[in-house]
C-alpha cells in the first residue's frame, strides 16, 4: 500500500515491559524504515496484569526509561534524521487510582495511552485522573485510547463517550493488531469521530522490531472511514510536542 500521509507508529513496546527489543534496537530499526514518527509506549499497571508481564511499575524505572528515550531523541536531532521519537506510556485502566497518581507525572510524556476503557465507570475514572492532572500540572500531554473497542458504548452510551473525547481532546488509536474493532457494524462511532473532528492515531502494538512497519491496515481503515483530516490534526499536535 502506498501511504500518502505522515507515517507513524505510536504504539510500541521495549524491554522495559514486554517487548523483545531495547529502545536502542527499536530506534536503530525505525531509522531504516520510512517511519516519520514513533512512540515508545511501555506498559504501566498494578492490576492482575502486573503478575504476568514486566512493566514500568515504579518511579525509578520510569525515570530510567524516560532518560534513555531522551538520549536517543537528542542523538536523532544531532544527526538530523527524518524521525521523530516520542515519549509514551500505556496505562492499564485496571490500575488503582493512587498507583497512577503517585507514579505518573504527565508532563514528562508526549503521549499517554490508556487501555481497556470498557464502561461508563471507566470514563468517570479517567475524568478523575484528568481533573487531578490539569489542576496540578501546567502542561498536559496528548492522551488517547489504545486498541479501543467502541461496541459497548455504541449500545449504551455513545453520546457520553463522544462528549468525553471532545472535552479532553482524547485521540482514538487505529491499531492494526485489532482489526475486529473497526468493522463496518461500528460505523456509527467512526462517523461521530468525523463529525466532531476527534483526532485519530496509528499504532500496531509492536513487540518486535520486525513489526514496526505493520501499519498499512490501520491506514486503510482511516481511509475507509474518511478520517484523513483527523489524522493530520494529530500530526499537527505531535509536531508541537516534538523535541527541538
Amino acid at each position: 500500500m502506498n501511504i500518502d500521509y505522515p507515517k507513524l507508529n505510536l504504539h510500541t513496546h521495549s524491554t522495559y515491559s514486554d517487548g523483545r527489543n531495547s529502545i536502542k534496537q527499536i530506534v536503530k530499526a525505525a531509522l531504516k524504515t520510512d517511519l516519520e514518527y514513533i512512540c515508545i509506549t511501555d506498559h504501566f499497571t498494578d492490576s492482575w496484569k502486573a503478575d504476568h508481564i514486566p512493566n514500568l511499575n515504579n518511579l525509578d524505572k520510569i525515570m530510567r526509561y524516560l532518560d534513555e528515550i531522551t538520549y536517543y531523541q537528542e542523538l536523532i536531532s544531532k544527526e538530523n534524521k527524518n524521525l521523530t521519537l516520542l515519549k509514551g506510556i500505556e496505562i492499564d485502566l485496571g490500575s488503582s487510582e493512587n498507583f497512577i497518581l503517585n507514579n505518573i507525572i504527565p508532563n514528562r510524556f508526549d503521549l499517554i495511552l490508556f487501555e481497556y476503557l470498557e464502561s461508563l465507570e471507566g470514563i468517570a475514572f479517567l475524568k478523575k485522573i484528568f481533573t487531578y492532572w490539569e489542576e496540578k500540572y501546567p502542561i498536559f500531554p496528548i492522551v488517547g485510547l489504545a486498541h479501543f473497542d467502541p461496541s459497548f458504548f455504541i449500545i449504551r452510551g455513545l453520546d457520553t463517550l463522544v462528549d468525553f473525547l471532545k472535552q479532553y481532546d482524547v485521540i482514538i488509536e487505529f491499531n492494526s493488531s485489532y482489526p475486529q474493532f473497526y468493522s463496518p457494524k461500528q460505523e456509527i462511532f467512526f462517523k461521530k469521530l468525523k463529525e466532531y473532528n476527534i483526532k485519530v492515531s496509528i499504532g500496531c502494538d509492536s513487540h518486535h522490531i520486525s513489526s514496526l512497519r505493520d501499519i498499512e491496515s490501520a491506514y486503510r481503515m482511516i481511509e475507509f472511514y474518511n478520517l484523513e483530516e483527523n489524522l493530520n490534526n494529530l500530526v499537527d499536535s505531535l509536531d508541537k510536542k516534538s523535541p527541538a
